[in-house]
């Protein structure tokens, strides 16, 4: 969760052209009309570290963490947008999902628009699903000693998750639509189990990352690699359970 003094975002990746941090979640992107109460915003702090005009070049989900570029001037913001619009920037993700699933797949589920009523409220309101597509692999395995339902134990299964498209929400919503959902989400999963892994794990967030990010510089063509370690709470979770070590072998 973000403090109440201004957080030091963590920079994976700075040139003078480009700076990529590693988003802690609960912070947004940057202000908007739904969160009219917060202080901090990712865009405000990295321009106040850098000292110069930033801009978002694609978003995350205020719980999501994970890896997030900026663009130093409009040009290279341009060039940034029309790169991720031809799908040359790959990303993975990393997620816990309820439930065990196993092997890979793609999920291939066209998505509403999900809209707003404050912020949204001149959209076309019968616009046609949207093409979605994410891949998805089951890493590791995961079952924990308390009941959230019927069962006396419950299964987890740790996902690497790539999107080949980018709708709202798009990971959190094809999880659901597979009845594996990923825990934290408030929006699209399974609020008892959610309750359940939160009271055992103090885990309050949702269980999605941003891991990596690969795509080629806009101006040198050099191909970028980046990766975010595990956050600091997940890592704090897996050696307060006891996860096996072989989960950060999976993942990372």
């Amino acid at each position: 969760m973000i403090a109440d003094t201004p957080p030091h975002l963590p920079i994976v990746y700075r040139d003078d052209s480009l700076a990529v941090i590693d988003k802690p979640s609960g912070l947004l992107v940057h202000r908007t009309a739904l969160a009219r109460k917060e202080k901090w915003f990712a865009m405000q702090l990295l321009r106040d570290q850098l000292g110069c005009h930033v801009y978002p070049v694609h978003r995350l989900d205020r719980p999501t963490s994970g890896l997030l570029v900026f663009a130093l001037s409009a040009d290279v913001a341009r060039q940034m947008s029309e790169l991720i619009q031809a799908k040359q920037m790959h990303k993975q993700y990393l997620a816990l999902c309820r439930g065990w699933l196993f092997g890979h797949g793609t999920i291939d589920y066209p998505l509403k628009e999900e809209l707003d009523k404050t912020t949204d409220s001149k959209a076309q309101l019968d616009k046609a699903a949207q093409a979605a597509v994410t891949h998805y692999q089951a890493i590791a395995h995961l079952e924990l000693p308390y009941a959230a339902g019927r069962y006396q134990s419950s299964r987890f299964t740790w996902l690497q998750l790539e999107p080949e498209t980018g709708r709202k929400h798009q990971l959190r919503r094809h999880l659901a639509h597979l009845r594996h959902p990923i825990i934290g989400d408030t929006t699209h999963g399974d609020g008892r189990q959610n309750r359940a892994f939160a009271e055992h794990s103090g885990c309050h967030r949702l269980m999605l990352h941003a891991k990596s990010l690969t795509f080629e510089h806009p101006i040198s063509g050099k191909l970028l690699e980046l990766i975010a370690p595990l956050p600091p709470e997940w890592q704090r979770l897996q050696a307060s359970l006891n996860w096996p070590s072989q989960i950060n072998h999976a993942i990372y």
